[in-house]
């Protein structure tokens, strides 16, 4: 099954967090509720303008971007967890 999301939506997978870092520090708890990376799996089409223009969103498939650890709306598609959320939550692109 393949979804893709409306307007200015985005599908994502969460990537999984690192435990230990370089030098072997584990990062306790507390520190993992920062943003999390993610990697666009899917986008919509854009953002419908009140005049019916539609914006393309500055995120395509394959980047990879920074959300918070709570945002959007979690799913699960042939048994991978992802998670649907509009591009205003994306906090920026990872390049």
């Amino acid at each position: 099954m393949k979804v893709i999301p409306l307007h200015d939506r985005v599908l994502l997978k969460r990537l999984e967090e690192q435990e230990k870092r370089k030098g072997g520090i584990i990062i306790p708890d507390t520190a993992k509720e920062k943003p999390q990376e993610a990697e666009v799996i899917e986008v919509g089409k854009g953002r419908v303008t009140e005049d019916g223009k539609v914006i393309p969103l500055d995120v395509k498939k394959g980047d990879k971007v920074l959300i918070g650890k709570y945002g959007g709306q979690e799913v699960t598609i042939n048994d991978v967890e992802l998670v649907i959320v509009k591009e205003e939550e994306i906090l920026g692109k990872i390049t």
